[in-house]
C-alpha cells in the first residue's frame, strides 16, 4: 500500500508520497503519475490539502442492504447518485460550517471515497481497477431538511453542495482491497457508524464501471460510495473522525 497526499509548503502546493512521517515531494502531473522531485520534508511541516481536487464529485444514495431494510428502502437496479459541487470541498482538520441561512440539522455520512486516476468511459468491472488511483474517507455532509423541502423537486445538490459539506482525506491509500474494508464514524469520540464496505449493493469496482456507462470519469474525479445506518445530526461544536482502517482517519469540527 502506498499514501498519497497534497500539501502545501512554503507557499508551494506539492503532491507527496507519505512514508512514516516523511513525506517524497512529486511535481508534474499529479494524477496518474506524480514525478518525484528528489525533495522530502517532515509530515508536521506541511498543511494536508485535499488529496485531490476532483473535477466533479459523485455520491452514492442508497447503497447498503443493512440501511435499505431499516429504512424499508428497495433494491436499486443502478447505483442512484447525486453532484457535490467544488466549492464545498474540505481538507483533513478544515471546519465544517452550518450555512447561515439554514437553521435545520446537519448531519455526517461517513463514507469510502473512490479515487480515480485514468480516464474511464463505458469499462467492465474488471477493467475498472485499472482506473481507480486508490481511496479515501470521505464525509458527506447534509442539510437534511432542505433534501425534501420542495415536494415538487428534491433538493440533492443544495442539501449537499454548502460550502465546507465536502470533507475528504487525509490522503489517498493505493493498492488494497476495497472490498474488506471497514468505515467507522465518530462524534466526539464516540462510535456512531460502523459498517462493511462488503454490505454495499454495488461495490466500488461495480460503481465505476456502472456511473462510466453514463459519464466520462476523469483523473482525479470522487466518487462516496455512500453510508450505511447511524447518521445523526453534528452538535455544534463536535468533532467528527471518519475512520477507515488501511486508509487513515478524517477528523473536522462543526461550528
Amino acid at each position: 500500500m502506498t499514501i498519497w497526499l497534497r500539501c502545501e509548503h512554503e507557499g508551494r502546493t506539492s503532491f507527496g508520497r507519505l512514508e512514516g512521517e516523511t513525506v517524497h515531494l512529486h511535481g508534474g502531473k499529479a494524477l496518474p503519475d506524480p514525478e518525484p522531485t528528489g525533495e522530502t520534508v517532515s509530515l508536521p511541516a506541511v498543511r494536508l490539502l485535499t488529496p485531490c481536487r476532483p473535477g466533479k464529485l459523485l455520491g452514492l444514495w442508497n447503497n447498503f442492504h443493512e440501511r435499505a431494510r431499516v429504512e424499508h428502502l428497495p433494491v436499486p437496479e443502478h447505483p442512484l447518485y447525486f453532484v457535490k459541487t467544488d466549492n464545498c470541498y474540505l481538507a483533513h482538520q478544515g471546519t465544517i460550517r452550518c450555512p447561515t441561512a439554514y437553521e435545520g440539522p446537519v448531519v455526517f455520512e461517513g463514507e469510502l471515497g473512490i479515487v480515480i486516476g485514468k480516464t474511464c468511459s463505458a469499462v467492465a468491472p474488471a477493467q475498472a481497477a485499472d482506473h481507480i488511483f486508490g481511496y479515501t474517507c470521505v464525509n458527506d455532509v447534509t442539510a437534511r431538511v432542505i433534501l425534501k423541502s420542495d415536494p415538487t423537486f428534491p433538493q440533492w445538490v443544495r442539501a449537499k453542495s454548502f460550502d465546507t459539506f465536502g470533507p475528504f482525506g487525509p490522503w489517498i491509500a493505493t493498492d488494497l482491497e476495497p472490498d474488506e474494508l471497514w468505515v467507522r464514524t465518530l462524534v466526539n469520540g464516540v462510535e456512531r457508524q460502523n459498517y462493511p464496505v462488503a454490505d454495499m449493493f454495488f461495490r466500488p469496482r461495480e460503481i465505476v464501471s456502472r456511473l462510466s456507462h453514463d459519464m466520462t470519469l476523469n483523473p482525479g474525479d470522487l466518487i462516496c460510495c455512500g453510508t450505511s445506518v447511524g447518521v445523526e445530526a453534528m452538535p455544534r461544536g463536535c468533532r467528527v473522525d471518519v475512520d477507515i482502517a488501511g486508509i487513515g482517519v478524517l477528523s473536522n469540527r462543526y461550528a
